[in-house]
């Protein structure tokens, strides 16, 4: 790095500069805002300099590609190497839809699947429920029943395309549906690859469609742990999400601080239940956000690879892949505008390009009409040849980690860590993560900058292109995804015809040893699995846990 005669060389040009030339133009000059700060509400000066990341070690605190503490990125050749797996979050309506969306995609050049399921299906509850009435398809896939995932991944490569599934209460089972419709392939689930984000503490904390209570939520998790690096290698078993955080309207430095502290928590489980660290750990990966600041955006990434790593250390583990940080990007749905809607193609080019540079492994772009409805076949396209002009013409995989080095961003990780640590010592002082959570502390948190980022928005102190500024009076329409109307009555009677075909018996006997394995301690995944093989629906299936564990209710916080 720089000696002190450099630093102090540097600090004396600094002043000069800062008295003679920029002071001086700032004074003739109206400043474009009052104060210059991200959106975590970190005060951003005017110029970095080797002054402001002097205290760093190059080996200790940056070091390359490949090694510890990974700033720089988990693997030696990152994207010179290897590309990101390119997925679009997809499901809607029925399982055929899905289905030809899936493969629409594959077609124009996606490399991964991403499962979407509908709110019936996040909850635990089959199409025909009470419950389930008038939300079917709204928000993706309706899954009831192995039958229903048969449907979805009919003609697709479950052996050679990896899948991502956004679910969190039943995880479990619906991860079972997947196995259970590849082993009915021939296809042994050794070789199948993927990640459940079976992620239920940032249910608690944000998004909501949680099940049954922290306890045996938490046992379950630790069973597909235990059942994943035994039977199932190649799948992660959790993908420990700040992305539904961020979309509450957290901060950055929330997301991060709030995403890696679950992380921490899921691996306490997990050792407490006996686990080898360096035997789950690998398996372990994460999702984030990714949203407007582009430096901001990238900070977090490389923040969270150093901060995960050194954890991981302090934890036990002894393995280098126990300390990799795999994360999948998806950008931000919630800046996305139902004004001037082509204008969402440039926030998420600005947003995956954060997120390329930053390191995923994974990345989604969201399509451009998806404050509307869900995406259209032309959205979708240009979504993801969004990724493949990243990829393939702007030159910024030709390098690794091409803004390593720079004051700014340096300073800025530096900043992102400092503060999340900060978070770390508030949660560990409140007894941990779940306490934290009964408090409403992290609820509270994610309210408060919620609130202060729209009262921002709407006093016009940050700019949102189209909505409180560069308005327009003309109307722009654009083509909206139709749903199939037909596809609830096809699945509701898919369901009754399922139930009369099925071996009833043996369903029955199936779902009374799961309920005695809920009652007792041992995992429960083999006997999740022995259910689904049957046919059992999801709802019956839940239904039985929900008896045994019962049902989360969240207290009054505020």
């Amino acid at each position: 790095m720089y000696d002190k005669k450099d630093i102090n060389k540097i600090k004396e040009k600094k002043v000069e500069w800062e008295k003679n030339h920029y002071s001086k133009l700032i004074k003739n000059q109206a400043e474009r805002k009052d104060k210059f700060e991200n959106l975590s509400g970190t005060e951003i000066r005017n110029i970095y300099t080797p002054e402001d990341i002097e205290h760093l070690n190059y080996t200790k605190d940056i070091g390359f590609p490949g090694q510890y503490p990974f700033l720089r990125g988990i693997h030696s050749t990152m994207h010179r190497g290897r590309l990101w797996t390119m997925r679009q979050f997809a499901g809607f309506g029925s399982a055929e839809e899905t289905n030809e969306r899936y493969k629409y995609l594959l077609k124009h050049g996606e490399t991964g699947l991403s499962v979407a399921f509908d709110y019936p299906t996040l909850y635990g509850y089959d199409t025909d429920h009470p419950l389930s009435r008038g939300e079917f398809g709204k928000c993706g896939v309706a899954v009831s029943s192995l039958k229903d995932m048969e449907i979805l991944f009919d003609g697709i490569p479950v052996d050679k395309v990896t899948t991502s599934m956004t679910i969190n209460g039943p995880a479990a089972i619906i991860w079972a549906m997947y196995i259970a419709n590849a082993e009915n392939r021939g296809i042994s689930k050794d070789i199948i690859g993927g990640t459940i984000q079976n992620d239920i503490l940032k249910e608690y904390i944000a998004q909501k469609s949680f099940i049954f209570p922290p306890e045996p939520s938490m046992r379950l998790i630790v069973d597909t742990f235990e059942y994943g690096f035994k039977q199932v290698p190649k799948w992660n078993t959790i993908s420990i999400s700040g992305y539904h955080i961020r979309e509450a309207g957290s901060t950055a430095v929330q997301e991060l601080a709030f995403t890696l502290g679950d992380g921490i928590e899921y691996v306490k489980a997990a050792m407490k239940r006996g686990l080898e660290i360096d035997k789950f750990a690998p398996r372990l990966s994460f999702f984030f956000n990714s949203h407007n600041d582009f430096f901001e955006e990238i900070a977090k990434y490389r923040a969270a690879r150093r901060i995960w790593a050194k954890e991981l250390k302090k934890l036990g583990a002894k393995k280098s892949r126990s300390l990799l940080m795999r994360f999948h990007t998806q950008t931000a749905g919630c800046t996305l505008t139902a004004q001037q809607p082509e204008i969402n193609i440039v926030r998420v080019t600005m947003q995956a390009l954060s997120a390329v540079l930053g390191g995923t492994q994974s990345l989604h772009t969201n399509s451009m009409d998806e404050a509307l409805a869900l995406p259209s076949e032309k959205a979708v396209r240009i979504a993801l040849r969004t990724q493949q002009i990243i990829a393939e013409e702007s030159g910024v995989t030709d390098t690794i980690d091409p803004l390593g080095g720079s004051y700014y961003i340096e300073w800025l990780t530096d900043k992102m860590e400092e503060k999340t640590y900060n978070y770390f010592d508030r949660i560990e002082k409140l007894g941990g993560v779940i306490p934290a959570i009964e408090k409403g502390f992290f609820q509270r948190e994610i309210a408060e900058s919620a609130y202060k980022y729209q009262k921002d928005v709407d006093e016009n102190k940050y700019t949102i292109v189209g909505v409180n500024k560069y308005k327009t009076d003309d109307e722009i329409s654009i083509p909206i995804l139709k749903m199939d109307e037909e596809g609830e009555k096809r699945q509701i009677n898919r369901l009754e015809k399922l139930r009369k075909e099925r071996d009833n018996l043996k369903v029955e006997k199936n779902l009374k040893h799961l309920k005695k394995a809920a009652e007792g301690d041992k995992n429960m995944m083999p006997y999740i699995l022995d259910c689904v093989h049957s046919y059992a629906t999801l709802g019956e299936t839940c239904g039985v846990l929900r008896e045994v564990f019962g049902e989360y209710e969240e207290p009054a916080i505020y």
